[in-house]
């Protein structure tokens, strides 16, 4: 950009001291030629002066082409570059498609380390997530949460170990499939330039309008959609900028509604939510959650109290697991945890 502009910049001051050199070169010499006679006459000589300086502007566009050319070339060569990347996580060419999810997610000795870093992230994680139950992952910032569940849908392939659906490696079945079956609501919501329908709609593309309308109303967004302008038809900005906080968690959990997905995952989808939004978005949640298998991260332990398995996790490894009263009996970190937010809460 530096370089376009010196460029542009530099090309200008030069095309305008040309055509004004030029042009005053014309009018000196053809000037005298039209008043001792010779040559052509006054109108010619208007005519050719008129003709020559309506074609300067168009000459300075066309000078400024080779600057809009490197733009191009360099905007191309990064649009190429990401087009030509191969992706990390890929399908085997005999992979199996996933039709249901109908018993366990397992994680058997996982251990996973991110590229470039020389500690891994998990150690040695072995577990089990049967179909409905509800599995809430607690621990420190930095205990390996994320990490834990980014390898249930494959967005990270494990260092070592397998992490299992039904029995099957996540990493023999299709992507697509495996994807399919799950639905994600993180604290970081992905929504789009356009309506709220469409929003909702990206869920289950098949759906119809009154099952979008249905998801929205179980979501609890319904009770803000309607105040909006031009209801399921107003535009909510790149990235919903146009919604608060609550309002966009409760559009992504109508999404995963819609989605209908036997798997969800939770990612601290209250936790940076004022108390009226959580409470708006906590019984939306509820909606969500019945009938499914969840596994859900949360730092208000307060939220996961009825939770079926508590997993505790510190410096990516398991230290206790079990329910909330099995673990607040134990002296143990979950017990910490909890005392500790209690005491901030006083």
């Amino acid at each position: 950009m530096f370089r376009r502009l010196s460029l542009k910049n530099l090309i200008t001051p030069i095309n305008e001291t040309i055509g004004v050199f030029f042009g005053i070169v014309l009018l000196w010499v053809g000037g005298q030629q039209v008043l001792i006679g010779r040559g052509v006459g006054p109108e010619e000589f208007m005519s050719y002066i008129i003709f020559l300086f309506a074609m300067l502007q168009p000459l300075r566009n066309l000078s400024n082409v080779h600057a809009d050319i490197q733009v191009g070339l360099a905007s191309a060569e990064r649009i190429f570059s990401l087009l030509d990347e191969v992706p990390l996580i890929t399908e085997k060419p005999d992979a199996v498609e996933l039709t249901g999810f109908s018993d366990t997610i397992g994680m058997e000795d996982v251990t996973f380390t991110y590229e470039g870093s020389g500690k891994p992230a998990l150690y040695n994680i072995s577990t089990e997530i049967r179909k409905g139950e509800v599995v809430a992952l607690v621990g420190m910032s930095g205990s390996g949460k994320s990490t834990f569940i980014d390898l249930i849908p494959r967005f990270y392939d494990t260092t070592q170990g397998r992490v299992t659906v039904d029995g099957h490696d996540v990493r023999d079945v299709t992507i697509s499939s495996l994807r399919g079956l799950i639905g994600i609501v993180s604290q970081e919501t992905l929504l789009f330039n356009t309506t709220v329908r469409d929003n909702i709609h990206y869920g289950n593309t098949r759906a119809s309008e009154e099952q979008v309308a249905a998801a929205a109303e179980a979501a609890h967004a319904w009770e803000f959609i309607r105040d909006l302008p031009e209801g399921m038809d107003s535009f909510i900005g790149e990235q919903g900028v146009q919604l608060s906080g609550g309002q966009r968690q409760r559009l992504a959990i109508a999404r995963a509604l819609l989605k209908n997905p036997p798997i969800l995952i939770l990612d601290e989808a209250t936790s940076a939510l004022d108390t009226e939004s959580e409470q708006y978005v906590q019984r939306a949640i509820d909606e969500l959650v019945q009938d499914r298998t969840v596994i859900v991260i949360a730092h208000r332990l307060s939220t996961i109290q009825n939770a079926d398995k508590i997993v505790v996790l510190d410096a990516g490894r398991i230290v206790e697991s079990g329910t909330h009263d099995q673990l607040l009996s134990q002296d143990g970190a979950y017990r910490r945890l909890h005392e500790l937010q209690f005491a901030l809460n006083i």
